[in-house]
């Protein structure tokens, strides 16, 4: 049984894929904003340092964006199961969880490896320009080995989190053994009333691991679909869910350097908890979108629903399009137009580079997951 699809959770996941891509920008180009060097400051009067101590740091704060995802992809994971009960659908989901993921970072590593090839990486030179060495220059600054492209893009990035093509892929691990941690919770106490005393001790194990942001998203699914009195006071209370997606707000902007904030609207939180400012910010933000009906109207307008449609494909690509062509035109133009005119061209072009690319990995890459599936069930029932 198919159940109604919350579209508004696709555009919010649609936001957390455009703040990672600005993310990656501001760090490779105006890496003031984070790190608050006035010689990485581009911007009149080191506006970029103002700016990354601000809330509009959330526009560009990688760290919430990927514990957004990872939530999300927790509550998204089992739900079918929690409103049907149908625990086959868990073993077919976890057994489609690899030939779904997989086809495209094969295919993204595939043009990392061509590109790395053919000396196309120009970050190294343009982290000089940018002023953003410590964090720009390192990536993609060895000799490129096809075995070892393939072994992180079959293997390496799933089962250990290997990222040395394409570092986005980190996350990858998290997104593939901690589906299948969510989904063996479901099939083996997802029914049993203990099982939240088992939750909050796996909260504890899990605690300093990038786990733990996507077993929380299953949790709130599983709360979100228990009939209780405490579930329907909270849910049904307008006024705690609007406390709580302002609160949401508030800890999703923690800037993520986790330093610097004297003076700030976060100075009176200690600046070691940084993961779990954001995944706590996530978790209710998430929350309140989930019974908050003006959220839910915002979230599924077109714009977000589109972006959020080719996510995953967009979050692959965008890096190698910003270290190859954004370190190019930045190269080639910035002595001409000066540096805050070609950083503005240069958003928009690889914005439209990064999309344009992410549309045919949508409509080419990513159907090679389903055809995998198909497969894999037809070898498996066998």
């Amino acid at each position: 049984m198919r159940h109604e699809k919350l579209v508004y959770l696709d555009g919010i996941r649609g936001l957390g894929c455009v703040i990672v891509f600005l993310c990656h920008f501001v760090y490779a180009f105006y890496y003031g904003m984070y790190q608050y060097q006035e010689a990485a400051c581009h911007l009149p009067g080191n506006l970029d340092i103002a700016i990354g101590k601000s809330p509009l740091n959330l526009f560009f704060n990688g760290n919430t964006a990927v514990r957004l995802f990872l939530v999300l992809s927790g509550y998204l994971l089992c739900r079918n199961y929690f409103l049907s009960g149908d625990r086959s659908s868990l073993k077919k989901s976890a057994l489609r969880r690899y030939p779904r993921l997989m086809p495209p970072v094969l295919v993204v590593n595939l043009i990392v490896f061509v590109l790395m090839t053919l000396g196309l990486y120009q970050n190294g030179a343009a982290a000089v320009v940018a002023g953003s060495q410590e964090w720009f220059a390192g990536f993609n600054a060895f000799l490129p080995s096809f075995p070892g492209m393939l072994w992180e893009s079959l293997v390496g990035c799933f089962l250990f989190g290997s990222n040395d093509y394409l570092g986005v892929l980190w996350t990858m691990r998290a997104l593939f053994l901690g589906a299948w941690f969510d989904y063996a919770l479901a099939l083996t106490i997802g029914e049993r009333r203990w099982r939240w005393a088992v939750y909050a001790v796996l909260a504890l194990v899990l605690l300093r691991t990038d786990y733990l942001a996507i077993f929380l998203g299953y949790v709130l699914c599983d709360f979100m679909h228990t009939d209780g009195k405490l579930r329907r006071a909270l849910c049904g209370n307008r006024i705690l869910n609007g406390l709580l997606l302002v609160a949401g707000l508030y800890f999703m902007c923690y800037p993520s350097a986790g330093f610097g904030y004297e003076g700030t609207i976060w100075g009176i939180l200690p600046f070691v908890f940084v993961n779990y400012y954001h995944i706590l910010g996530v978790l209710c933000f998430v929350f309140a979108a989930l019974n908050l009906a003006e959220v839910q109207w915002f979230f599924s307008r077109r714009v977000f629903r589109y972006f959020g449609r080719i996510s995953y494909s967009l979050y692959l690509i965008h890096f190698p399009v910003i270290a190859t062509f954004g370190s190019w035109f930045l190269l080639t133009f910035e002595a001409q137009l000066g540096y805050n005119l070609t950083s503005l061209l240069n958003l928009i072009l690889i914005s439209l580079i990064t999309v344009g690319l992410a549309e045919l990995s949508v409509r080419y890459v990513e159907p090679l997951g389903k055809k995998g599936e198909v497969l894999l069930e037809r070898i498996v029932g066998k």
